[in-house]
């Protein structure tokens, strides 16, 4: 081969290498001053280089999509309402981007039901590719979808569709049981951590700035929550009423009587709208039954039982709903249930015992405080043995009912009323005073609890 040509090939070669290693330090010199001010939020100065990034070298790192958020967000806080099209725009394309780019470092949830909610905020493109958006994340990556505002948004969204004839009722009845299952796991996971830390704090030990923080983001997350439920449910309205499902399920009820996820869904739908004095109700649980006994029939029957003032037999399906069921949730639902049929019995040592066991399933369920703190101060002059450890019932009372209002947002200002009742029937501090020795007080009968008594 002539010497010339092979002295040619590598020259080329050399030359090439050359100029991929000259643009990557290009890049990496850009990027570095690029990320440099954004760091700072000098973001002004930034964006002509992190943009250079952007395009010349979108692979170089993920840093120039995280800080090129960052950055865009920023100038959309700012920007006049005829701004914000233009710069939302800019922000969708930006996380397609990082998702063609980064895709293992990219959350499908998160990107897409983000894109669904600045495209929604802003009027860009119809409301089905909006709601598009919102259902690709949602189906594709439900765990990383729990911004409390973009759930709201995914099912409002499919509210509308359906009043303009474009989705079916059945489609908003499915996901409403979706975003609700969604809403209760993230609060009880949320209420767990609260309840842990209250109690710590309560038995005197100091929390830490971090736990303090958790403490607080946790109680504002949940408070969120709260009111997304209360906006789907007055969303849903009065699609939901009886009115609108007996019909429905009755004209769907023979064909499919014998699909079992149906009737579970039909059933457990009347019931949580009290349509169960319907014969379709009756029907439902009857037909589910012989499908499938499970936790939720047993449950059912229970209910049937109970409207019969059949109270033994009602318990008897109770607790076999309870021993079946597998959903923290539902299985809360039934232990609360037994512990509202003891508490009317005057049995509130065992009226109590199933409170908490329906908190240990589902720690935001914040109304079984409620009870056992009602049970307690009802209980002040019984297991009381003197003046002051009756009034001392009052501090346990109000204990329970403020951890009521911790881990459930809704409950909080019936909480905080009730706690403050209790508080005003507890010893004063001029009992506290008169009496230097007492530090706790054992109270008897069936509370069986110690409760500290104020440092002055």
């Amino acid at each position: 081969m002539n010497t010339k040509f092979l002295y040619t090939i590598a020259a080329g070669l050399v030359l090439g290498a050359t100029s991929v290693s000259a643009q990557a330090t290009d890049c990496a010199t850009t990027a570095s001053i690029a990320y440099e001010h954004a760091k700072v939020k000098n973001y002004e100065a930034a964006e002509e280089p992190l943009w250079k990034v952007r395009k010349e070298c979108p692979t170089h790192s993920l840093a120039t999509f995280q800080f090129g958020k960052k950055l865009l967000e920023s100038k959309y806080k700012k920007a006049t309402d005829a701004e914000k099209a233009a710069i939302a725009n800019d922000m969708i394309a930006l996380w397609k981007e990082r998702l063609q780019y980064f895709p293992a470092k990219t959350k499908v949830g998160d990107m897409h039901s983000d894109i669904g909610q600045i495209m929604y905020d802003n009027k860009i493109g119809t409301k089905q590719s909006q709601f598009a958006e919102f259902h690709k994340a949602w189906t594709e990556d439900k765990e990383n979808f729990s911004s409390p505002k973009k759930v709201y948004t995914y099912f409002y969204l499919l509210v509308d569709l359906q009043s303009e004839g474009k989705k079916d009722l059945q489609d908003v009845f499915d996901l409403y049981d979706d975003v609700i299952e969604k809403i209760e796991g993230e609060e009880s996971q949320k209420a767990k951590i609260i309840a842990e830390l209250t109690e710590k704090e309560e038995s005197g030990t100091a929390l830490s700035s971090k736990e303090k923080k958790r403490l607080n983001t946790y109680g504002k997350i949940l408070n969120n929550y709260s009111k997304v439920k209360g906006g789907v449910n007055q969303k849903l309205g009065e699609l939901a009423d009886c009115k609108n499902l007996i019909p429905l399920y009755n004209g769907q009820f023979e064909e499919k009587k014998t699909n079992l996820e149906w009737i579970k869904s039909a059933s457990r739908r009347m019931y949580a709208k009290e349509c169960t004095d319907d014969p379709l109700f009756f029907k439902l649980v009857e037909s589910q039954h012989k499908l499938e006994p499970s936790a939720k029939t047993a449950y059912y029957l229970g209910i049937l039982a109970l409207k019969d003032k059949k109270t033994s037999v009602a318990l008897k399906y109770f607790n076999q709903s309870a021993e079946l069921e597998t959903k923290g949730s539902d299985k809360a639902k039934v232990y609360f249930r037994i512990g509202e049929v003891m508490k009317k019995q005057g049995s509130y040592g065992k009226a109590r015992s199933y409170y908490r066991k329906a908190l240990a399933n589902k720690p935001s369920l914040g109304t079984a405080y409620l009870r056992i703190a009602a049970m307690v101060a009802s209980s002040a002059n019984d297991c009381g043995t003197d003046v002051f450890s009756k009034r001392a019932v009052y501090w346990l009372a109000e204990s329970y009912a403020r951890r009521a209002g911790k881990v459930d947002p809704s409950l909080k200002k019936n909480a905080a009323a009730a706690a403050a009742n209790y508080n005003a029937k507890a010893p004063s501090k001029t009992d506290i005073f008169n009496n230097p020795g007492i530090t706790s007080v054992k109270i008897g009968c069936w509370i069986g609890e110690t409760v500290k008594v104020p440092k002055l």
